[in-house]
């Protein structure tokens, strides 16, 4: 079975195979060695004053972010599930919270953002997504983050690149808190957050020293030491040392070009052969296809060709199917999807079969390589 689904991603080879050799315990110098050249290999791709790693899924160091770094009132830009949980959090931990909501195919304006600012000064944080994955819309964040520190360089900005880091360089001046996870385009099995902070985020989390568990100043104190506060996920770092030895080898700006080239190439095979890209800006991280039989052509590639893509949520539960881009993907294994969606097609009577998709998914790819 081919994993194309937008996490977990599929774990190659030699990592579990790295993942397979006896654990090491988290408080020996052994550790400390290998959990240092790890947050340097982090350091490096996220730009970032520093980097924590946390035992827990993305939404754990989404909460430690919010309760660190917010202590007025938030807010949060909502295009999906995943945005839509910032603000799920801070109702939760009882923080006022203005929400801008947008269709889940839509990036959020600029314009709107700083409407809300100019309407309510003592908002003091800003959450959003690079790619809200729930639907593969990207935020043009770059530009937002940006005007919002023009604006008031003391908001602490926080943003979700859980499926944007390792797929595209990140642009980082003005973002505070970057929060990424294992399972996206680092291979890994879930179950690690990653957090790059900038210079006036730690400030904040040094002054503020809010929470147990997702206490960031605590992870602080102890990983710029090369240890955690906690019982440290010491598998899946080490699996995550392999990666960056082997993206050391291979080159950071060729895995970019690959995904970008994987991405749009895809996203044009898609669209040759008659189908309808959901998200009116489209991350990289997937393709996501609007179809209202999604749901039989998923199961058509599951049982018919060993293809596991994922579906949508919601509204969007059997009307999308999104693919993976997102890692190390071998050009004949994505091949294999675009033929397989396109016998899928056939096989629902939508089109018949002729190789269309694979000939412009090869041309584009080749293109732009």
């Amino acid at each position: 079975m081919l994993l194309f689904t937008p996490g977990p991603t599929p774990i190659p080879e030699f990592m579990r195979m790295a993942m397979s050799e006896p654990t090491i315990h988290h408080r020996t110098s052994e550790f400390e060695s290998l959990f240092a050249k790890v947050r340097a290999g982090l350091k490096k791709i996220l730009k970032m004053r520093e980097v924590l790693m946390l035992a827990s899924s993305g939404s754990g160091a989404m909460e430690a972010c919010v309760t660190s770094l917010c202590a007025k009132k938030l807010l949060s830009v909502n295009s999906g599930k995943f945005g839509e949980r910032f603000g799920k959090i801070a109702k939760a931990f009882n923080i006022p919270l203005i929400e801008i909501k947008n269709e889940w195919d839509t990036p959020v304006s600029l314009e709107s953002i700083l409407q809300v600012l100019k309407d309510n000064p003592d908002i003091d944080a800003f959450c959003m997504q690079v790619c809200e994955s729930a639907g593969g819309l990207r935020h043009p964040y770059e530009e937002i983050t940006k005007a919002i520190k023009a604006y008031n360089p003391n908001i602490m900005i926080i943003i979700d690149g859980i499926t944007a880091m390792g797929v595209e360089p990140l642009e980082v001046s003005y973002v505070d808190a970057l929060i990424g996870g294992s399972q996206k385009a680092f291979m890994l099995p879930p179950g690690m957050s990653i957090i790059g902070l900038s210079q006036a985020a730690i400030a904040k989390i040094e002054e503020r020293n809010i929470g147990f568990y997702f206490n960031l100043k605590t992870e602080l104190k102890n990983q710029v030491k090369n240890t955690t506060a906690w019982t440290a996920p010491t598998t899946i770092i080490i699996g995550l040392y392999t990666f960056l030895e082997k993206l050391q080898e291979k080159g950071i700006d060729r895995l970019y070009q690959q995904t970008r080239a994987r991405a749009l190439a895809t996203n044009a095979a898609m669209e040759g052969i008659g189908l309808r890209i959901y998200p009116k800006t489209p991350a990289l991280a997937m393709t996501t296809i609007f179809n209202e039989s999604s749901e039989d052509l998923r199961r058509i590639l599951k049982n018919d060709f060993g293809v596991n893509v994922a579906g949508g949520q919601d509204h969007l539960k059997g009307k999308i199917f999104r693919i993976n881009h997102m890692g190390f993907i071998a050009l004949n294994e994505i091949s294999w999807v675009i033929n397989a969606i396109e016998l899928s097609l056939e096989r629902l009577e939508v089109r018949k079969f002729d190789g269309r998709a694979n000939q412009i998914f090869l041309q584009k790819y080749y293109e732009m390589m």
